[in-house]
Formats: C-alpha cells, sequence, structure tokens
C-alpha cells in the first residue's frame, strides 16, 4: 500500500469520525452533520426522513438561506439561476419552497446522499460570484481551454463504478483508445484530492472493461497568484494521473496530454 492509498483510506475515516446523526423522536427527522462546511464555516447539515419506504432528505432551506444573508440571490441573477438550474440537473436533486430535497430508499440512500451533498457544496460555491474580485468561473476558464484547442468533450461525465455509486467529472474526452476525465481545480487541498482519486479510481477498471480504452485521470489547476502544494502533484503521479498548471497550459508537453490519443 501508498501513501496515497493510506491518504484515502484515512480520508474515508475522517468523513465516518466526523459524521453525526441526532434524531428527533417527536417529529421523527434525523439530522446528519457532515465533515463538510458552508459559507459560514459550519457543518454542513442534511435532514433525513422515512415515510412508508420513501426516504426524503432535505437541506431544511438553509443553503439558499445562507447565500441570501451574505447578499447573494439567486433568483434576480439570470447567470447565478442558470447555474443553479444545471446542478439541480446534473445531482437530480429539486427545490421545493427553498429546501434542496431529493428522494431515496434504502438500496440508492448512499448515492442520493452523495448527490444532495454534491449538489450543497456546489450551491454554496455561488457565493464567490458576489465577490467582485471573482471575473469568472474556473470551471468556464477551462471550458474556453478546450474550445480554444479544439476539443470535443462531453461536460458534467457522470459514470459508474465497482462500489455502484455514480461520480461527476467535469469533463471527458474520448479518443479512439484513451478516454480522459477531466477535474478542474480552482483550489486543491487534500479532501477533494482524495475525491477525486478515489472517484477516477472506482470508475477506471469498469470503464476500462467496457470501453477497451485507456482511462486517465487529468487535474486540471489553477495556479495562478497562488502556490500549489508538489505533494499534491506528486499525489496525482503516483497514483497513475497526470495534471496540468493553467499557467503552463499552453506548454507542448501539456497540449499532448489533452490531444494524445494514447498512441504515444
Amino acid at each position: 500500500m501508498t501513501w496515497v492509498d493510506e491518504l484515502i483510506s484515512k480520508y474515508f475515516e475522517f468523513l465516518k469520525s466526523k459524521t453525526s446523526i441526532h434524531t428527533d423522536d417527536v417529529t421523527g427527522w434525523s439530522v446528519i452533520s457532515t465533515p463538510f462546511f458552508g459559507i459560514f464555516n459550519d457543518a454542513i447539515e442534511l435532514y433525513v426522513k422515512k415515510n412508508n419506504g420513501t426516504i426524503l432528505l432535505s437541506d431544511d432551506g438553509q443553503t439558499i438561506h445562507n447565500l441570501e444573508l451574505v447578499g447573494v440571490n439567486i433568483f434576480r441573477s439570470p447567470k447565478r439561476k442558470e447555474i443553479l438550474e444545471k446542478i439541480f440537473y446534473n445531482y437530480g436533486v429539486n427545490l421545493k419552497d427553498d429546501e434542496i430535497v431529493i428522494e431515496a430508499n434504502e438500496r440508492d440512500f448512499p448515492q442520493k446522499k452523495y448527490n444532495i451533498l454534491s449538489a450543497i457544496i456546489e450551491i454554496n460555491d455561488l457565493y464567490t460570484l458576489a465577490k467582485h474580485t471573482i471575473a469568472s468561473i474556473f470551471k468556464e476558464d477551462v471550458k474556453g481551454y478546450l474550445d480554444s484547442q479544439e476539443i470535443v468533450y462531453t461536460p458534467q461525465f457522470i459514470s459508474k463504478g465497482s462500489t455502484g455509486l455514480e461520480f461527476t467529472f467535469d469533463f471527458q474526452i474520448a479518443y479512439k483508445k484513451r478516454e480522459i476525465v477531466i477535474k478542474a481545480y480552482n483550489n486543491i487541498n487534500k479532501l477533494n484530492l482524495s475525491s477525486f482519486l478515489f472517484s477516477w479510481g472506482d470508475i477506471k477498471a469498469v470503464r476500462e472493461s467496457i470501453t477497451k480504452k485507456e482511462v486517465l485521470g487529468l487535474a486540471i489547476v489553477n495556479d495562478e497568484d497562488k502556490e500549489v502544494k508538489s505533494e499534491y502533484l506528486e499525489a496525482l503521479k503516483s497514483k497513475g494521473a497526470d495534471y496540468i498548471l493553467w499557467t503552463d497550459r499552453f506548454s507542448a508537453s501539456n497540449l499532448h496530454k489533452l490531444h494524445s490519443n494514447g498512441t504515444s
């Protein structure tokens, strides 16, 4: 077992140790406190209730409410509303009276819990759109970069892994002998790196068995005005993935990573 394997194992141990559950016997609602943080640096909480075999998961309206508290009104901005609708579509969640909700059953509960939590985290990122210093979303910059290279890609690519869970990648490029799944990192850290390595590793064997293609994991990392720790880049390499630093994105070696069909 490599140190990266140990890191991923510790990541899941951390998630479990930092997750707590409290149940209200009167209302029947349970509150799951997760290790992930909202815009006020407090734990994101999910509200769960079972009724006649259907499990309802909700954020209790906290996500939209907190954005409004910091001056972000999603519904007054066509751009923010468009992004919100895309997030809902990608993760299969809905909005009901400002609550983010999704229905599950016992079989698909892990996937649905992952989906609503992922949606909440992405919606919280809309807070950055309230900062005037933010000119664009990094994912959109990466999209423009791929477009400039006339690369045909699938945005918000979803694939099921060996665990049975479905994972969403920012982009996917399909060649005859190679498939590339891409994660765009405006900020890279131990948690989101471990999550990417796990999700890519989980789909890799399944995709390669189905498509008979090599499946490469590629991280495009924003290093403008910020330092990217070498240990993160080394971790990607040690697991067989690769990366492109944004400031060096037009170098011949990095363009080759995007255009290579796996023949050389």
